[in-house]
């Protein structure tokens, strides 16, 4: 089945939602508090909330479908918001790479890095930035094999527990 890659518009934001809250409850739910959780999805991947980033000039969206259904999406921000950590002086970041948890592995990510060089490019960013959970060794097997490398130990927040992360870079 063929893969259409666009950028969203407003209509797909229950979509958008839904992916969201899916993919993260497939891969992390199980490490939160049901609480905790609950206010992070609705928080991050509420329908306000995604609305609210559409809206926001700073954040493109590339989406992915397969026969009209969303599988995948990816989030970047123009400017990155992890700057204090970069070698470069235009970094940008990929806010969420997200693919729906029966797609993950089928090739949307290739198609959505490409995307994000390209972007990269346009942009002129000089760096490209993101942050992985320490324990997702898969995610960052995927990006190591796209050129990015640990630069750093960060946090991330989910009501009362704190992640440790890794932020991965690569220059451009």
């Amino acid at each position: 089945m063929d893969t259409i890659l666009r950028p969203a518009t407003t209509a797909d934001i229950p979509a958008l939602a839904a992916l969201g809250r899916d993919s993260f409850v497939a891969k992390f739910g199980d490490l939160y508090r049901a609480e905790d959780l609950a206010t992070f999805l609705e928080d991050t991947h509420g329908e306000a909330a995604v609305a609210a980033e559409l809206a926001n000039p700073a954040r493109l969206y590339r989406l992915a479908e397969r026969g009209g259904r969303l599988v995948g999406y990816c989030k970047l921000a123009i400017s990155s918001t992890l700057g204090e950590h970069a070698r470069g002086a235009r970094p940008i970041e990929i806010k969420q790479l997200y693919t729906a948890p029966d797609a993950t592995g089928g090739g949307l990510g290739g198609l959505f890095m490409a995307w994000v060089l390209e972007e990269a490019a346009l942009r002129q960013a000089d760096e490209i930035q993101l942050s992985v959970y320490s324990d997702n060794a898969d995610a960052q097997r995927f990006y190591a094999r796209h050129g990015f490398g640990k630069v750093a130990d960060i946090h991330f927040w989910v009501g009362e527990k704190r992640d440790d992360e890794f932020l991965f870079a690569r220059m451009v």
